[in-house]
């Protein structure tokens, strides 16, 4: 008497076909929405739970790296993570390629913080430091996660604490983690310097350029005394705004360059001063009847 098929075996079976039809939608018809769709079929009927057959894993963990190829060839790889793990219960319970795909996907964008709890719990679990794919994650976590990041002192203390690493493995591996930090010190050093010597060049010209500013409008001011008299209907403000404006594009600052707008904010402050010291001690004639 045949014995009955166990109550899994159409799930991981209608998850192989779509899994062979999400393969063949990606890589020959290049049609990666319906492999999504099919990849997401694929892993619903199999079920969220770990603790199922190899077989069963397997299938699922392929539907999902055809997942995570075909979010990133449609650049949505933000939804990667979140994609991933509506599938697995927790963290640490993804499969170690999954793991891996989603280090490299998220380092590559120049995003590795969005890895750095997911890494962190799935390396703290007891049962992954078992698996033979432990070593090699490790120090993919570390390369592409926590030097990237600046997290030396948690890199050193993972690498220290590992046990599948021997004394001369973590010899070399802590020799790496320091001529990281050393690079990350040699940056900081050197855009701290740029920007020190950034700052008084640009008080420099600042000064320059109020220096000139100053003298234009002190003429400025001496020509308005003498024509008082004549032209006390003149408006006053709106010509030395047309001077300032004038000045501006005489000496050809950039608004669209970021040193420009503390030039122009600063002037701008002086133009004011400047305003109030010319028209101070101007007054305007009586108007006669």
């Amino acid at each position: 008497m045949r014995a009955e098929p166990p109550a899994w075996a159409p799930g991981p079976a209608q998850a192989a076909a779509l899994l062979e039809e999400a393969a063949d939608l990606l890589v020959l018809h290049r049609d990666f929405a319906a492999a999504l769709q099919r990849c997401e079929a694929g892993c619903d009927s199999l079920g969220p739970g770990p603790g199922h057959p190899e077989s069963f894993a397997e299938v699922k963990c392929s539907l999902c790296v055809v997942g995570i190829q075909a979010l990133a060839e449609m650049n949505r790889w933000r939804e990667v993570l979140s994609w991933v793990l509506q599938y697995y219960p927790a963290p640490e319970h993804l499969p170690p390629k999954v793991l891996e795909l989603c280090l490299l996907l998220y380092s590559k964008v120049g995003e590795p913080q969005v890895m750095l709890e997911v890494g962190s719990s799935w390396l703290g679990a007891h049962g992954n430091q078992r698996l033979p794919e432990f070593g090699s994650l490790l120090e993919l976590y570390v390369a592409e996660v926590l030097l990237p990041l600046g997290r030396f002192e948690g890199a050193e203390e993972l690498v220290r604490g590992c046990a599948v690493f021997d004394s001369e493995q973590q010899l070399q591996f802590l020799g790496t983690i320091r001529d990281s930090r050393c690079r990350w010190t040699q940056r900081e050093e050197t855009r701290s310097a740029a920007e020190e010597q950034q700052e008084p060049a640009t008080e420099t010209l600042l000064g320059v350029l109020s220096q000139k500013l100053l003298t234009m409008l002190t003429l400025l001011r001496r020509a308005l005394r003498s024509m008082s008299n004549q032209f006390y209907l003149l408006p006053y403000k709106k010509m030395l705004l047309a001077t300032f404006l004038l000045y501006l594009v005489v000496v050809r600052l950039d608004p669209a360059s970021p040193t420009s707008l503390p030039f122009i904010y600063k002037l701008v402050q002086l133009f004011r001063q400047a305003w109030t010291a010319v028209l101070s001690p101007i007054h305007r004639p009586p108007i006669r009847d």
